[in-house]
């Protein structure tokens, strides 16, 4: 299993679903957590999360014995957890440069960032998308990804370089909306795509200086954000879509996320990984039906 130990990681939008698996796969791993929650009103899923959080952690401890406490580390030295929930809505500026802030103050140092938080808003159609509607999508996909990878490489650059070279890495969760266009969702795959060029740009500015920057785009998950999962008949229609015919797990985009974030990656930067069951192979292909 590739190790995460002496790693300070932010999850952002942790409170349910990818978030929440990645959160707990890197403590699995060894990693200090941060779990970001946006709003009041999720705290009891962010502290589900916790929980979840310290069982991993504990069962690494078990595992590597004395040495999962020098794994730990990074923590000051009064700091009796290894992880901390921080609320914040990545839209907002000031929000992000408090959350931040807090885990470089408790933690010393933030090393992974894994921009998950994300929203998406159905419309009747894309000429009735509320500018409401689009700023509001945006401004948690794109803006908040934005703003937290810039917090995230100015601590970076005042880190020393690991063995390797690596000062810092961001992983973005993205979708295959970035590379398929969604109807109805015009905000949600502009986001996407978006993301795409926020990855390769910031890759390439700074992958000279020991950062490494990459995506992982899921396909179809069990996941809250995903409301065709309470009607058997419309999940039923998304698995014929996909060729490995099933959706995926949260556990195994985390896993994804676990190696990006991990110097098994240290060669890989600016790419996106998509993990989709083949759905982007088009799958209406299977069976030729045309010659």
């Amino acid at each position: 299993m590739t190790d995460l130990s002496d790693r300070v990681a932010l999850v952002t939008g942790a409170s349910t679903g990818i978030g929440r698996a990645i959160a707990v796969e890197f403590a699995r791993r060894g990693a200090t957590v941060a779990i970001n929650y946006p709003f009041e009103r999720e705290r009891a899923n962010a502290e589900e999360t916790r929980r979840l959080v310290h069982q991993a952690a504990r069962q690494y401890a078990a595992a590597h014995g004395a040495a999962a406490e020098a794994a730990h580390s990074v923590a000051l030295a009064n700091q009796e957890d290894t992880c901390m929930l921080v609320r914040a809505d990545v839209s907002r500026e000031s929000e992000v440069e408090g959350m931040f802030a807090s885990v470089t103050k408790a933690f010393g140092r933030v090393d992974l960032l894994v921009n998950n938080a994300g929203i998406q808003i159905e419309e009747p159609a894309s000429h009735e998308t509320t500018a409401e509607h689009f700023d509001a999508v945006l401004g948690v996909n794109l803006r908040g990804a934005f703003l937290c990878a810039r917090e995230a490489i100015k601590g970076f650059l005042d880190l020393p370089e690991r063995e390797g070279g690596s000062r810092g890495v961001i992983v973005n969760l993205s979708s295959v909306h970035e590379q398929i266009p969604r109807p109805k969702y015009l905000s949600y795959a502009v986001s996407k795509f978006g993301m795409k060029g926020l990855t390769q740009t910031l890759a390439l500015e700074y992958a000279a200086r020991g950062i490494r920057v990459n995506s992982l785009a899921p396909g179809a998950t069990r996941t809250p954000i995903q409301s065709w999962l309470t009607d058997k008949e419309a999940t039923e229609v998304v698995e014929d879509h996909i060729p490995m015919g099933r959706i995926a797990e949260p556990e195994e985009m985390a896993h994804i996320a676990a190696f990006l974030a991990s110097d098994d990656a240290s060669y890989v930067t600016g790419q996106t990984l998509i993990a989709d069951g083949g759905l982007t192979l088009y799958g209406d292909f299977q069976d030729p039906w045309s010659g």
